[in-house]
């Protein structure tokens, strides 16, 4: 009954996924959008059309082989046979635990890896995208790998051993434990984690930090660091980001979007993102995360030890390292609705960011130029179909964004003050 309806579950979402990709290939339109008329010229829109067939065709396959490959495991009796060779060698149960975990996810890794591969250096290498080279490639994912294995390995340990020494009442030491370790990684990230895969370089002196250090002075949003991030060296797209909480926050602007962007359209997507520190949507997104955790952990109490889920799985011996491996299993569909639930929310707060950063630089137009070079430049889809969207996408599609910055006026309502120099921003 239970593999039944996880079975059930599972392919139903996955016939879900797939009949929304394939409405977005037919949602396509073969004209320019008027907004876009001046930015996008119909060859780089048919580029940006063969780009999302490829990125959609992709994610078709790939997702087909984990499903399937899932399947197969399942069904060769793989986390039964996994469990009783690594119970022959009478580890510690911790350490049995981990090298369970470890060698599941290694398994994934090696499914996945030569979808990342064929990615990186097919499809973003045609599209002009890619500049990882195989060198970088390596380095990347085996730092990956090896910092994966010690936060997650260090995780898992504390994890497993509450649950030997509480039983199935560890789940709320095991929550609070997890929910701490998440904020240090909060405040650690931007020093300690983030400097092994990218190289951080001070803004040099001139208008644009001066645009944007006078920007953040006007909105009372204390930075410690403003850097620019060598993001060239891997792909040609641009990003920035903030990190940090309270006055350890920091800025980090991709090289990239240095240089394909006007000062005035760098600050106002800087604006953008100090809309979402002022109207507390890190707080909510972090605070929403940690709801998620402890409905996991809660839920799992109930599934590490029930005899009926190990049998389901074709597990003869119960034990909690299993049973919470099989419980990611389990919660997997629960897992899909709160990301639906997740998505919502982020894109809501997109918009009354994006309005924040248009009343913060006194003018929607900069960071509308914004918005339209990233697309273009992205290659973005710029009509996804709906059904995709409420699945998928974090962001509102950028026609949305950008009609609702033109239609709306400015909002007096607002507690701030502008900043002084006319700027722009982006998500």
């Amino acid at each position: 009954m239970i593999a039944s309806l996880i079975v059930g579950t599972l392919v139903s979402y996955y016939l879900l996924d797939s009949l929304a990709k394939f409405l977005n290939l037919k949602s396509i339109r073969t004209e320019v959008p008027p907004e876009f008329a001046n930015i996008y010229d119909s060859d780089r829109y048919r580029r940006s059309q063969s780009y999302t067939k490829a990125n959609t065709l992709f994610d078709i396959v790939s997702q087909t082989v984990a499903l399937a490959a899932l399947f197969i495991f399942w069904c060769l009796g793989g986390f039964r046979l996994l469990d009783d060779w690594l119970r022959s060698f009478n580890l510690p149960v911790i350490w049995t635990g981990l090298l369970y975990f470890a060698i599941l996810c290694a398994l994934r890794e090696l499914l996945s890896l030569p979808f990342e591969i064929f990615h990186t250096f097919k499809i973003e290498q045609k599209f002009g995208f890619n500049r990882t080279t195989p060198k970088t490639f390596v380095f990347d994912r085996s730092k990956e790998w090896a910092l994966s294995a010690l936060v997650a390995g260090l995780v898992l340990a504390v994890i497993l051993a509450l649950f030997g020494s509480f039983g199935v009442k560890a789940w709320l030491y095991a929550w609070l434990f997890t929910a701490f370790f998440s904020l240090v990684l909060v405040y650690v990230a931007p020093t300690m984690i983030l400097p092994i895969f990218f190289k951080f370089s001070p803004l040099q002196p001139g208008p644009l930090k001066d645009k944007i250090t006078g920007l953040c002075k006007a909105q009372n949003f204390p930075i410690r660091e403003l850097s620019v991030i060598d993001g060239s060296r891997r792909s040609s797209k641009a990003n920035a980001f903030f990190a940090g909480f309270g006055a350890n926050k920091r800025i980090a602007l991709y090289d990239t979007l240095i240089a394909n962007h006007g000062s005035e359209e760098l600050v106002a997507i800087l604006a953008h993102e100090i809309g979402h520190f002022k109207r507390r949507h890190v707080l909510q997104h972090f605070l929403f995360g940690q709801l998620n955790l402890f409905l996991l952990f809660y839920f799992a109490s109930f599934c590490v030890s029930d005899p009926s889920i190990f049998e389901a799985f074709g597990v003869a011996k119960p034990s909690y390292y299993v049973g919470l491996a099989l419980f990611f299993v389990l919660m997997k569909p629960a897992a899909i609705l709160l990301g639906i639930v997740a998505n919502f929310l982020s894109r809501k707060h997109e918009f009354e960011a994006d309005k924040f950063a248009a009343n913060a630089v006194g003018t929607p137009e900069p960071l509308i130029t914004a918005l339209k070079k990233l697309s273009r430049d992205s290659l973005s889809n710029l009509t996804p179909h709906p059904l995709l969207v409420c699945l998928h996408f974090t962001h509102p599609p950028v026609l949305t964004r950008i009609r609702a910055l033109s239609a709306a006026g400015p909002d007096e309502t607002q507690s701030f003050e502008r900043c002084p120099v006319s700027t722009p921003i982006l998500p």
